[in-house]
């Protein structure tokens, strides 16, 4: 499998060229870790048959979504009206739009987007698709809806195949609007019965004389089992980008194949099993995904932030071999990547030791 290199998507701003030159806490990516991630994914969906559709909302960086695109995948995803906005500005027309649509002014930026784009769209419930139909109506085009069903997950999504049945026949009624297909998210472990749920759905919409062009599918969990995948068009996953400490946790991937981890100073040594960092829970969020710590630092045996205020982790170096002084920097693994990136205006892309620069996070903070 070749590895291009992707820093030709990029306009890294200079901010030193060592890691010692940074201010912290930032977090690095290695883009060649990036790179053969991406690489590796697209290969999978190309081998599989079916299309790579990555969700931004992991990185939220043009850049890297220009790369994703430049390597073969078949759009975007994107959660929210901000994120698919800053996409549209730098020329991205092919995504899709995971989040129920509700309200006058959303409706309005819906609007806008589809008269430049090809944005579409998904509903679990026809409250939500009349104000889609307005939308397209404003727009002058029918915008492309995908049911979505929830097939284990227990959130949004209609809750049985004769219900999304019944919404895809309502959707195809409401004028400004085209039936796009299928979309869930399934639980993990579930795949056979998520598509089973997919296949006697689109035998029902079949019977309405309408066809299902689009099943999308996704989740980072399960990513490279092929397991219920037999009919799926697209598949939606995001944090393959980077991979986090919950995915090594699942055997997803291997230690190397994580791409950002978060740069920090030790700030302060009050006990010898203690060190205090300058990256807390606004730099590595609270999320624990079921993991005990913050975040761990591999470098010094694995050692836990075992606690997080604001703007200090609490380093447990009790099984640490070696430990670090105050003013060593360290690197953390995070538990959940996605939302890390979204505390931060600015990333810093490293090759290996070499820094390469700063790149802005276009999308961050937009969950509008």
């Amino acid at each position: 499998m070749s590895v291009p290199d992707i820093t030709r998507h990029f306009e890294f701003e200079p901010v030193g060229r060592r890691l010692e030159d940074l201010e912290t806490p930032v977090p690095v990516i290695d883009i060649d870790v990036v790179a053969n991630n991406l690489a590796r994914w697209q290969a999978r969906c190309d081998k599989a048959g079916f299309g790579n559709r990555p969700h931004i909302k992991t990185h939220k960086m043009v850049p890297l979504a220009r790369a994703q695109l430049a390597l073969g995948a078949r759009g975007i995803t994107v959660q929210k009206l901000g994120e698919a906005e800053v996409m549209a500005d730098a020329g991205i027309t092919d995504m899709l739009l995971t989040f129920n649509i509700l309200g006058d002014q959303k409706l309005q930026r819906l609007a806008a987007l589809a008269r430049r784009t090809g944005i579409k769209v998904v509903a679990d419930n026809d409250v939500v698709v009349e104000g889609l139909g307005r939308a397209g109506q404003a727009a002058g085009r029918d915008i492309d809806v995908l049911v979505e069903c929830d097939t284990g997950m227990k959130r949004n999504g209609v809750q049985s195949p004769e219900a999304a049945a019944a919404l895809a026949r309502c959707i195809a009624a409401t004028k400004g609007l085209r039936y796009g297909g299928l979309m869930t998210y399934p639980k993990p472990g579930v795949r056979r019965e998520a598509a089973a749920y997919i296949a006697e759905a689109r035998g029902l919409i079949a019977k309405a004389g309408l066809e299902t062009p689009v099943i999308s599918t996704g989740g980072a969990p399960e990513m490279w089992s092929d397991e219920g995948l037999e009919d799926i068009t697209e598949y939606r996953t995001g944090t393959y980008v980077f991979f986090d400490r919950s995915l090594v946790n699942r055997g997803v991937c291997a230690r190397e194949d994580c791409g950002l981890t978060m740069l920090a100073t030790v700030v302060s040594r009050p006990t010898p099993e203690r060190a205090m960092i300058d990256a807390g829970t606004k730099s590595l969020t609270s999320d624990l995904l079921g993991l005990q710590g913050y975040g761990i630092i591999p470098e010094y045996g694995d050692a836990k932030i075992y606690e997080a205020n604001e703007e200090h982790g609490y380093v447990d170096l009790s099984d640490s071999t070696a430990k670090p002084s105050v003013g060593d920097r360290v690197r953390i693994l995070p538990n959940h990547v996605c939302p890390v990136v979204n505390l931060f205006d600015r990333v810093v892309f490293i090759r290996g030791d070499e820094v390469l620069g700063r790149v802005r996070v276009d999308a961050r903070g937009l969950v509008q």
